[in-house]
């Protein structure tokens, strides 16, 4: 059982008391607007203030989660335990001839936007990623042919005891929509990418294409986490679901998309319940249908409501 004043008073010598919640809720902080409480929300604001929590809920032994900035994340509707950290204040990003350094809190969108301030290609297939920098080290990112593994160089990480390691892009394991982050349980500090000059006007007018296809076929309309599932060998999610007749196929609030199928939307204040039942409803049925299995992309978190 956690001691909340104990916790709390720990965690605001660490860091100032604006910058540590108790009892908050997690569906302010993802795109699919759920999730549950979470016992202490924290937004370090320096590297040194994520190590020495780190550390602090080793040596409390308590749970400790990362969030980054929920964009590709289901948080379950009875929240988080713990420590939750939040690294939205960590977005610093700078460029160096062709070398840009990106904070993990920065938005990935952001530093794609940046990078063609500067004349700089490499990151417009991120343009439309609406994902934080660490999030998209976490998962290898990517869309419209190019991904975080084309451009990254290294990294700054914070490991499970607390040490703060320099690691090369090779050291990640980046493969399709995957890392060893997760299993590592690294934080991300900070990205470097190494980006190429080109001509500004070649660069926007590929981040304009890119930009208008994402604003036509995907549902922006609605909360949502983003494509549901990652591309089966030979197939593609969404055609699948399409032709399964799942799209428009809802769970109380939680819908198939009926402008993407790869996208599972928030239609009308849906549970994280809804919306588990629903991406399994949806593997189920194409299963049967195709016999295809459909891999999530989306990171589910957090425990269930008990009722």
């Amino acid at each position: 059982m956690i001691n909340y004043h104990h916790m709390y008073e720990k965690l605001i010598k660490i860091t100032p008391e604006k910058n540590v919640m108790v009892n908050e809720p997690l569906k302010n902080y993802t795109y699919t607007r759920l999730g549950g409480k979470a016992d202490f929300l924290v937004t370090p604001e320096t590297y040194e203030q994520v190590q020495a929590m780190v550390e602090l809920a080793n040596k409390e032994k308590i749970a400790f989660t990362l969030l980054g900035n929920g964009s590709n994340l289901i948080v379950k509707d009875g929240g988080i335990r713990g420590i939750v950290m939040n690294l939205q204040k960590l977005t610093e990003i700078k460029t160096n001839e062709t070398t840009m350094v990106a904070q993990s809190g920065a938005k990935i969108i952001d530093a794609s936007r940046e990078a063609l301030s500067k004349s700089l290609s490499g990151l417009e297939f991120a343009c439309g990623i609406p994902g934080s920098v660490g999030g998209a080290l976490f998962m290898n990112a990517g869309a419209y042919g190019g991904e975080v593994k084309d451009v990254l160089t290294s990294t700054k990480v914070v490991n499970r005891a607390g040490e703060l390691l320099t690691l090369t892009a090779e050291e990640l394991d980046l493969d399709y929509r995957t890392s060893n982050i997760p299993d590592r349980g690294y934080i991300v500090l900070e990205a470097t990418f190494s980006l190429t000059v080109a001509k500004y006007e070649d660069i926007k007018a590929m981040m304009d294409d890119l930009t208008y296809k994402r604003e036509s076929k995907q549902p922006l309309e609605y909360p949502s986490c983003g494509s549901v599932f990652k591309r089966p060998p030979g197939y593609f999610a969404g055609k699948l679901i399409q032709d399964s007749d799942l799209q428009g196929k809802q769970i109380g609030g939680a819908q198939v998309s009926l402008k993407h199928a790869g996208f599972i939307v928030n239609k009308d204040r849906a549970s994280a319940k809804e919306y588990i039942d629903l991406i399994h409803f949806v593997q189920d049925t194409v299963k049967d249908k195709f016999g295809v299995n459909l891999e999530r992309e989306v990171k589910i978190i957090g425990e269930d409501l008990i009722i």
